[in-house]
């Protein structure tokens, strides 16, 4: 199986609404989170992300319908672990549920889901979402007892949080990449589809090879950025032609 790419558009809405948050529906606000994922779609994207956060700074509920219900693309709806945020998907049906940690403060999600610590909370969400038929995943930090926490809950997927390799210095990248790599073995030998994402981008992307067993990467700031030189379409070819020389051996 070819490695797949998850394609997270809520930076789109979130140029929108600096000029548009107080009437994001308008007939004139743009960019569009509707257009950017048919772009998505034209450039390959085997799947889409979106976030609605409970403080709706970017994606709203009704962007997050329409996409399900015009964009022939998976949908990958990351949510915060709330009553609100279950209701809302269980409505929505999106395939996948990324269950991530969610605070106010933050611009965007920092460090992963505390699973072994909100063990109970953890998996009556997984429940609930996965008895409605979405699979679910949670997005946790690259440590091995946040690995066994989520194979006890139910969840049939991880996604890796990149983030400390994608900050680390050059001194200590190395470090990071083990840790991801041995995560993604005790994920894969738990049962588990292995997934990553967050400060993915074109230069470091390769640097993830070392990493086994990985299913697909969910990456958005850095294809939107590149977006803005050759538009989105063009962004998305660009890396799934990079994430093609993953290794076989390594899947």
């Amino acid at each position: 199986m070819p490695l797949l790419l998850g394609v997270n558009i809520d930076h789109i809405a979130t140029l929108r609404q600096a000029r548009y948050a107080r009437c994001p529906q308008a007939p004139n606000a743009e960019p569009s989170p509707l257009v950017a994922a048919l772009d998505a779609l034209a450039g390959g994207a085997d799947s889409l992300t979106i976030h609605v956060r409970g403080d709706r700074r970017h994606m709203q509920d009704a962007d997050a319908l329409r996409i399900r219900a015009e964009v022939p693309l998976p949908l990958n709806f990351e949510m915060g672990v709330t009553a609100e945020m279950l209701a809302f998907a269980l409505l929505l049906q999106p395939e996948f549920a990324c269950l991530v940690p969610e605070t106010r403060e933050e611009i965007t999600t920092e460090g992963g889901l505390d699973v072994a610590g909100n063990f109970a909370l953890t998996h009556n969400a997984v429940t609930q979402l996965q008895d409605a038929g979405i699979r679910v995943s949670l997005f946790i930090d690259p440590d091995l007892p946040q690995v066994e926490a989520a194979a006890r809950s139910g969840a049939r997927m991880v996604e890796l949080h990149t983030g400390a390799f994608a900050n680390a210095a050059d001194e200590d990248r190395e470090l990071e990449i083990t840790r991801l790599a041995a995560a993604a073995r005790a994920a894969h030998a738990a049962g588990l589809q292995v997934n990553a994402g967050h400060g993915i981008n074109y230069s470091n992307i390769t640097q993830l090879w070392a990493v086994p067993y990985l299913a697909e990467l969910n990456i958005g700031h850095s294809i939107v950025a590149r977006a803005l030189r050759c538009g989105l379409t063009q962004a998305v070819r660009d890396m799934r032609q990079l994430m093609a020389t993953y290794p076989t051996a390594a899947r």
